[in-house]
């Protein structure tokens, strides 16, 4: 099994840890300048679709051919549902295939593109996505260091980059890093000496396997800036190939994502013939690969950042400020209703009228062209499209299921965008759409370009409802 393509995700805000320190009197992230904070309506399945995206883009794969789908994370929505199926139907991969996930440590990526790489159950092409936002507490350096962000791969029988050799290895040091059942900050007993023991020897142990005399780039496990280039002379490995495999610098520390956002980083340069991929988690477990491009493995990325927050700013978008939804009044949609409406909602699928070829979003009823009812074919949209027409949702004006979300992230809008169908054609249908804005970002006027991502929607019953927003196209980070 090879690497076909590689694709990265991260927020687009960025908390400075000068913010943090004027905020706080002092940050305890060692060699991190800001990190990723993800909007109000993201999440490690909403950044895992964003990166699984661009990776099959990277790749030439049709969602409909991938095998397997691998995802690894530390902070899904959930301790108990399986994230896999959320990421299929926003991704729109066949009902059948298999699936696996894979958690406990931040060491999940690597286990995860391990499995893949042994053949991933016999599957010919398989999606290895690593998503992660961890948090921790305010007066702790793993609360600082703390960001986010996604990285996938597809692994293919066919591809550039060749696995050139593989190893891991399992240590036992309770106590660097975990988070306690039902909790939301990891923590640790940050003893230093013994933090930088358990990472340096449990990596080393791992990459000693492997010939890395000739890597242009190293991706290791990054919990914070310092830990990669203290370890660097032990893992045989010089401080330039950790530097050119590193972006933990301006996105902190992102969990089961940080070594693949680092090779997504590492290979886009054009001198990099071969990459050591090494993932790390607490307690302790690694897992190092030799990458060599034989030609150029393709990477769509987006790790850059255009929005800086304040203090205040982040913690509002993780909802530190949020009373809840408003008690009373709201849209309800059943978990049924909502599951079978999932296509269109999530990706955007309309009908194609049998009898006439209109679209019809979404598609039921009868044909609004010709008034048939002979039903409808599925005509995927495009994910680019234009507004027809849209209005300024302020704050305060958001319906009770949005409130939330707003209080969170402030005004967006609401907005009409026409799309076209995937495939050609000049046939068009309009379709309601949810625009995020992002302080500096205006409501689209008519004619203005939106790209659908996935985001979520709202949380009722307990349930998280993820579906497609508009962003405005000039802040869409390719």
């Amino acid at each position: 099994m090879r690497v076909a393509g590689v694709g990265a995700y991260t927020p687009r805000f960025r908390l400075a840890g000068d913010a943090v320190a004027d905020a706080l009197g002092q940050f305890h992230a060692r060699g991190v300048e800001a990190v990723a904070v993800p909007d109000a309506d993201e999440d490690a399945l909403t950044m895992a679709a964003e990166a699984a995206q661009r990776a099959l883009d990277a790749a030439g794969v049709d969602p409909d051919a991938v095998d397997a789908l691998h995802l690894a994370s530390t902070s899904l929505p959930y301790d108990e549902e399986a994230g896999t199926g959320r990421l299929r139907s926003l991704l729109g991969l066949p009902e059948n295939v298999a699936s696996a996930q894979f958690g406990g440590s931040t060491d999940a990526g690597g286990a995860a593109l391990a499995a893949a790489l042994d053949g991933g159950g016999g599957a010919d092409t398989v999606l290895v996505v690593a998503s992660d936002a961890p948090q921790g507490a305010d007066d702790e350096a793993l609360g600082h260091a703390a960001g986010a962000g996604a990285g996938a791969l597809v692994v293919a029988r066919d591809g550039p980059g060749r696995v050139a050799g593989r190893a891991s290895q399992t240590a036992t040091y309770p106590g660097t890093r975990f988070r306690e059942r039902g909790q939301t900050e990891t923590t640790g007993l940050d003893v230093t000496s013994y933090d930088r023991q358990a990472y340096r020897e449990t990596l080393a142990g791992a990459v000693g396997e492997l010939d890395v005399s000739g890597v242009d780039a190293a991706a290791l496990q990054a919990p914070d800036g310092d830990l990669p280039y203290r370890s660097a002379g032990a893992l045989g490995v010089n401080p330039e190939a950790v530097a050119a495999g590193s972006v933990v610098e301006g996105v902190g520390d992102a969990g089961a994502a940080s070594a693949f956002l680092g090779l997504a980083d590492a290979l886009r340069e054009d001198d990099t013939d071969e990459v050591l991929l090494a993932t790390y988690g607490s307690g302790a477990a690694s897992h190092a690969f030799r990458l060599v491009c034989e030609r150029d493995v393709p990477v769509r990325a987006a790790l850059g950042s255009d929005q800086t927050l304040s203090f205040a700013a982040a913690r509002r978008r993780r909802g530190d400020f949020d009373s809840g939804t408003p008690a009373g009044g709201g849209a309800y949609v059943s978990v049924p209703s909502y599951r079978r409406t999932l296509a269109a909602r999530q990706r955007l699928v309309a009908g194609r009228c049998r009898a006439c070829g209109a679209l019809q979003f979404p598609p039921e009823g009868a044909c609004p062209d010709c008034s048939a009812t002979d039903g409808y074919e599925d005509a995927p949209l495009r994910r680019r499209g234009v507004v027809e027409t849209a209005t300024t949702i302020s704050q305060g004006g958001a319906p009770p299921e949005f409130a939330a979300q707003q209080a969170r992230s402030g005004e967006y809008a609401s907005a009409i965008v026409a799309f076209g169908a995937q495939g050609g054609g000049d046939r068009e249908v309009s379709v309601p759409l949810q625009v995020v804005l992002a302080g500096d970002d205006d409501t689209p006027g008519i004619r203005d370009e939106v790209v659908a991502v996935p985001r979520v929607l709202y949380d009722q019953e307990g349930v998280r409802r993820y579906g497609a927003k508009g962003l405005p196209a000039d802040a869409r980070r390719r």
